[in-house]
């Protein structure tokens, strides 16, 4: 329980700093600092990780269900795996992808309520229109729940080699803009692809095996 806490909270308390922070200070599409490859680079998000959209404001609500949906899976999932003793590196993981999710839906549920401007929806040009200027939080709100929109800063900026084929050479390596919610998301599956025999494998304390065990001496 406390790793899985202590992950949970970690994730989201510094999530949430570095979103509020850039929200508050930076203009849209600025970049405020830069170290070395890595560029902090403010965006707003209208759609799914790594700046992809999907559709308009009732794309936006029915993706933000979904998200809601996988946050309520990915708690049960974590409560049996604590309550069944599975790997730590195991909860740890999956604590990592559920805060992730956390916090980009937090974004969406609250920030178009507190903050006074966001990238919104324009009906008419049918396309996500941003705002120009500071977007301080003053609890007036520039749209609806789970319609406002999740901020980026992230922008791993490095490019392929020249000699590159396949018409690469020159481009961007990693385009996408993303936040501390999305590393933790792609961290998370990263370690559990990485060390499933470890995790699952039949020399791992994992939930399943535990399960059997306990089937067993009910039996």
């Amino acid at each position: 329980m406390r790793t899985a806490l202590v992950t949970i909270f970690t994730v989201l308390f510094i999530d949430q700093f570095v979103k509020i922070w850039i929200k508050s200070h930076a203009l849209l599409h600025e970049v405020v600092g830069e170290f070395g490859f890595l560029k902090i680079h403010f965006i707003e998000n209208p759609g799914m990780a790594f700046g992809m959209a999907f559709g308009g404001d009732w794309g936006k609500i029915i993706l933000s269900l979904f998200r809601i949906v996988a946050i309520i899976g990915l708690a049960f999932v974590i409560r049996n795996l604590i309550e069944n003793k599975a790997h730590k590196g195991l909860i740890l993981s999956v604590s990592l992808i559920f805060a992730g999710a956390l916090g980009n839906i937090l974004d969406s549920a609250v920030y178009g309520l507190i903050f006074d401007r966001g990238t919104t929806w324009d009906a008419t040009l049918q396309d996500w229109i941003g705002y120009t200027g500071v977007a301080k939080a003053n609890f007036e709100g520039y749209a609806g729940v789970l319609q406002g929109c999740v901020v980026d800063m992230l922008h791993a900026e490095f490019y392929y080699p020249t000699w590159m084929p396949f018409g690469l050479a020159g481009e961007e390596v990693f385009p996408p803009v993303f936040n501390i919610a999305d590393s933790a998301i792609s961290i998370g599956i990263v370690i559990i692809v990485l060390f499933n025999k470890k995790f699952f494998g039949e020399e791992a304390n994992d939930f399943e095996i535990f399960k059997r065990k306990k089937k067993e001496l009910v039996n």
